[in-house]
């Protein structure tokens, strides 16, 4: 189960890496776009196989492999969080509160909204 974890983190790692910076680009780089959209789509997608999984016995590698694995090294607290502190030492705290805010709430909208979604997906 450890080597499908670890295959899962590497996906999400190389996946994070290869669209978070072009959406920052977009953004001008004046703003974290790109963590703040991985870590909704993150959300989204660890609440969507949270409940696909929820009671399923014969599934438990590609659970861990999905849930530990991809959505953890997608997503990214660390980068969050040394985003906001470079946004409040370059003294844009509206920003800073901005994308904190927007962090927060569009994540926790998107793991519902993954919950709900895996609802209605029958088990494979």
């Amino acid at each position: 189960m450890l080597l499908w974890i670890a295959l899962g983190g590497a996906i999400g790692t190389l996946c994070r890496y290869l669209i978070g910076g072009p959406i920052t680009a977009l953004a001008g780089g004046r703003f974290p776009l790109g963590t703040l959209v991985i870590n909704i789509v993150g959300s989204f997608a660890i609440g969507l196989f949270t409940r696909v999984f929820l009671h399923s016995q014969t599934h438990n590698t590609l659970r861990a492999a999905l849930v530990v694995g991809l959505c953890g090294g997608f997503t990214t607290f660390s980068t969050f969080s040394m985003e906001t502190v470079g946004l409040i030492d370059g003294g844009l705290y509206l920003r800073a509160t901005l994308y904190v805010g927007l962090s927060v709430v569009l994540s926790l909208l998107a793991t519902f909204g993954g919950l709900a979604a895996g609802a209605l997906i029958p088990l494979p």
